[in-house]
């Protein structure tokens, strides 16, 4: 496959596909994973002996035999307490378990983590001043995580970042242009397309055309829903069982990862989806220069590895 210019489903962002010839999809520098011992897990801060309880916010389980847990940030970039940075921070323990990666879970336990995501995004949409909510994941050091312990993150501000302002706007514009959703006629157009990668009846996987990073993925509802809450527990189980395989396929490429999610609050016409992005990009000149982004691995060879 010869380079190609790509550009977003939606936004005017630009990619260029440039395949490595004779480069088998997963032909990649695999970083060093960190080893757990014995005394960092003594000290972890996640584990349930080591859980500071006046942070606790919410759990899924009993409070003494929790399988999920949100906690208060202690290190947070925006508090309530703060006009100048307002906003809320927490964090979502996966499991109790110091081991295990969410990959490692069960169906049962990560349908568990989405139900937290769930409750947390709405009960901070109660809060009339927050405009954004975002739900990630940093999986591995080079992802940004800073505790090895299995955890998620909510990251929620009074204001939009600009660039979901416009995507706002531009969906907007494409629906009362063509009447209906951008990202269900994406989902249409995408399930018979090379960059199919798994679907049941209320859940799909792919990769996306323009993809900005090595192996992105993204996961989708099949219903046109605005954000996580308004999952029913059929979806939830799906997602968790696609999420599992995806992330089982990372584990194989040896790479940190992220996942993400938004909430633009007072944004209707938004089609809930998650992104999945291996680590194994690096940006340099030409991406940091001109912000068009350099792929070598194709969205189409992306999709044939997480088929195999």
């Amino acid at each position: 496959m010869n380079s190609e210019i790509r550009k977003d489903y939606i936004q005017d962002k630009y990619v260029i596909i440039a395949p490595r010839r004779g480069k088998r999809p997963h032909d990649i520098v695999k970083p060093a994973v960190p080893t757990t011992s014995t005394e960092s897990q003594k000290k972890c801060v996640l584990c349930p002996d080591g859980i500071f309880k006046n942070l606790i916010k919410d759990h899924i389980g009993s409070l003494k035999k929790w399988e999920v847990l949100t906690l208060e940030n202690p290190f947070p970039a925006v508090t309530i307490n703060n006009p100048k940075a307002y906003g809320i921070q927490e964090v979502i323990v996966d499991t109790p378990d110091h081991i295990k990666e969410l990959e490692d879970l069960s169906i049962e336990h990560i349908s568990k983590v989405l139900e937290m995501y769930a409750k947390r995004t709405k009960a901070i949409s109660k809060n009339k001043k927050i405009e954004y909510i975002l739900i990630f994941k940093n999986n591995g050091g080079r992802a940004g995580a800073s505790l090895q312990h299995s955890h998620s993150q909510i990251f929620a501000t009074n204001f939009l970042p600009p660039h979901l302002f416009d995507k706002s706007q531009k969906i907007q514009e494409y629906k009362l242009k063509n009447g209906t959703c951008v990202y269900c006629d994406v989902i249409k157009k995408e399930s018979k397309s090379p960059r199919f990668v798994w679907e049941d009846k209320n859940i799909i996987a792919f990769t996306p055309y323009a993809s900005m990073h090595n192996y992105e993925i993204w996961i989708l509802p099949k219903r046109h829903l605005d954000n996580i809450t308004y999952l029913n527990q059929a979806e939830k189980k799906s997602w968790a069982t696609v999420l599992k395989i995806i992330l089982k396929k990372i584990e194989i490429l040896g790479l940190p990862y992220n996942y993400y999610f938004h909430q633009v609050i007072h944004d209707e016409n938004q089609h809930l989806y998650m992104k999945i992005i291996p680590r194994g990009s690096v940006w340099a000149g030409v991406e940091i220069g001109s912000g068009i982004i350099i792929n070598p691995i194709a969205p189409e060879d992306a999709a044939k590895f997480y088929k195999k």
